[in-house]
């Protein structure tokens, strides 16, 4: 018997016109919905038009573990699983990695049908640099811990999609300020696709002054990357010279230190030169 198939589809995330055409398709004739929410999903499958013919069963983050053998097992008698979240892609901050994972140890087929995400739309529309950029889940809620993981994004270049609940954002902000400084470059973006959609940009500072006024809504945000950082290339001068003390050829050297620093070869050399004299 061929085994079925897990569909990880993603839902809107407030606008149900953003449906694709696949999700319809799959929330009536998959044989199993695992559902973030089931109440959720048969508000969607109703406003899009379609019943589920399927066995719809809760998958939240409480119940993933205890789920996992019946969903496999479906999946080994030839099923069709389709597994949906509340809004966005499964398995991003979302239930989802380890049933992914369960399947591929045993080697039972996984696809996906593509869909909104928040993570994207928030980094398209925050106006910060989107060609390298990653995505961190959210932040601790205790303070302490919260620092120390805004600590780690003080040298990061890229820029960083997180999200938080809106009663901790205006801590979560002020912390970032204490932390990377409050004239980083950030956008919280918030209710994305709904009504009441609200995007802000600006400093640290700025963004943290408003949402101490309180703010609702899904929050998601995006966070500048942290200046690259500037190597003197004076300061590496002792490297090189420690290389050619064992041999190597200063020009070798120079380009040995030089690609490590990330710095040009000619102002390592000119350095090397000057210092020389």
């Amino acid at each position: 018997m061929d085994s079925g198939t897990l569909l990880l589809a993603a839902t809107p995330l407030g606008d149900v016109r953003d449906a694709s055409p696949r999700l319809v398709e799959a929330l009536g004739s998959a044989d199993v919905v695992a559902a973030e929410d089931t109440r959720r999903v048969r508000a969607l499958a109703s406003a899009l038009g379609v019943a589920p013919t399927g066995k719809v069963v809760s998958y939240y983050e409480g119940v993933e573990s205890a789920r996992a053998p019946m969903l496999l097992d479906a999946l080994r008698e030839g099923r069709t699983v389709l597994l949906v979240t509340d809004a966005g892609m499964p398995s991003v901050s979302d239930p989802g990695y380890r049933l992914v994972t369960a399947c591929i140890a045993e080697q039972l087929p996984v696809t996906c049908l593509p869909g909104p995400s928040a993570v994207t739309t928030a980094l398209a529309l925050s106006g910060l640099p989107s060609d390298r950029f990653c995505f961190d889940g959210f932040p601790p809620r205790k303070q302490g811990e919260r620092r120390r993981w805004f600590r780690r994004l003080t040298t990061e270049e890229r820029t960083c999609v997180f999200f938080e609940a809106p009663h901790r954002l205006a801590e979560a902000l002020a912390d970032a300020v204490d932390v990377l400084g409050g004239e980083r470059r950030a956008a919280v973006c918030r209710e994305l696709t709904k009504t009441y959609e609200e995007v802000r940009r600006g400093t640290l500072a700025e963004l943290a002054a408003w949402a101490a006024e309180g703010v609702r809504g899904e929050i998601t945000v995006v966070l500048g990357g942290a200046e690259p950082e500037t190597t003197d290339p004076a300061d590496l001068v002792a490297q090189v010279e420690q290389r050619a003390a064992e041999g190597v050829r200063l020009k070798d050297a120079v380009a040995e230190v030089a690609e490590l620093a990330g710095v040009r070869k000619k102002e390592l050399y000119d350095a090397v030169l000057a210092a020389r004299r």
